[in-house]
């Protein structure tokens, strides 16, 4: 997610978390956005591992931090935090020695630019599932290396955000008292450890996959199918320290708010019953929203009054670098004409920076 000079915007491979300044309003608090990092050892590995063209897309976008820094110059962006989106790290099934050695270097290279240019740039970790040892030593280390949360695809793998593979993971981050920020991946089914032993891999379920690209629908509906399957299996309430970025509204997740929670109530099944209010209330504790993608003038007005999103629980995403410098600030000329008349001024220095800043500035346990 990104947004102007606050927290950066979010992009393919690295989101980023920005802060915003418009020029108009110059004289207001400067927005924030998740935003990307593609260093270059993340870009060869993916080439050489079957993600030239990751979920669809057409290719792989270029990105450097004096590209990354040129567009922030441009759009008033005070700072980005960066963090790899979809494909992530862990780019082979069963491969947790390139998963490992791919995480660990990304890791550090963000680490480096963070110390390196700390009033620029700060970054989520990226975690390696599926794969449980490894995600919670890395954990631990970029904790050291003074990450600001980590990072998230909703599926590792076809093993979803919720499952209660994933329970050392997100005990680890309640007890740190951890930012996350999920980001959707190409949705997937996993095959049987005795199958992938054979030289199986995890199927993709995506059918429109050959004639659109996942970020255009398939993203969305994995960000709903992680969402509601964090809610039934009881992680969220298990782990109230944890706080959540969502990106892009929260996907298609907020008009199906009713149907989950009501389902989970009228049917039994294994999985915990999910009363509609205590949903809506994690929405004003626990979950965030960022705004990359198209959420002017329709997804916004869904989010907050369809589901009761307050204002200050949103902030200002971009896409950067799949979606194009271009695109960007044509997007961001939307948000700019969307806000008018919504919001009061203040809510919309929260919107472009200050609900951001709140959220980093949250403290966190080593």
């Amino acid at each position: 997610m990104s947004q102007p000079d606050g927290l950066g915007g979010e992009q393919r491979g690295m989101d980023d978390l920005g802060m915003y300044e418009h020029q108009e309003n110059a004289h207001k608090a400067q927005p924030s956005q998740p935003q990307g990092l593609r260093p270059p050892a993340y870009q060869e590995a993916c080439r050489a591992n079957g993600h030239s063209k990751p979920d669809g897309m057409p290719a792989l976008p270029d990105w450097s931090p004096s590209q990354h820094l040129e567009l922030m110059d441009k759009l008033n962006i005070r700072k980005s935090v960066l963090s790899i989106s979809s494909p992530g790290t862990h780019l082979v099934a069963g491969n947790d020695e390139l998963a490992a050695k791919v995480t660990r270097d990304c890791n550090s290279y963000a680490a480096d630019l963070k110390q390196k240019t700390p009033d620029r740039f700060g970054y989520f970790a990226s975690l390696p599932l599926p794969n449980v040892e490894l995600c919670l030593k890395e954990i631990a280390q970029s904790a050291e290396e003074g990450c600001d949360g980590y990072v998230f695809l909703t599926n590792g793998h076809g093993h979803y955000l919720g499952d209660k593979l994933f329970d050392p993971i997100f005990d680890e981050l309640n007890r740190r008292k951890a930012l996350i920020f999920i980001h959707p991946t190409t949705p997937m089914c996993p095959c049987s450890p005795e199958a992938q032993a054979q030289g199986e891999q995890p199927i993709k379920a995506a059918p429109f996959a050959g004639k659109y690209p996942n970020p255009m629908l398939e993203f969305f509906f994995d960000t709903a199918r992680v969402v509601a399957n964090l809610f039934m299996s009881g992680t969220i309430k298990r782990c109230p320290d944890v706080r959540i970025i969502l990106p892009h509204m929260g996907g298609a997740f907020p008009p199906l708010l009713s149907r989950f929670t009501g389902f989970s109530t009228l049917v039994p099944g294994p999985w915990d019953a999910i009363p509609e209010e205590d949903t809506r209330e994690a929405f004003t504790k626990q979950i965030w929203f960022d705004l990359a993608g198209f959420p002017f003038p329709g997804q916004i007005k869904g989010l907050m009054d369809g589901v009761g999103v307050d204002h200050s629980r949103i902030m200002y995403g971009s896409d950067f670098p799949f979606t194009k410098p271009p695109g960007v600030e044509m997007l961001l000329g939307k948000m700019d004409e969307g806000v008018k008349g919504m919001f009061s001024e203040e809510e919309i220095v929260g919107l472009y920076h200050g609900n951001a800043e709140k959220l980093l500035s949250m403290e966190t346990v080593q």
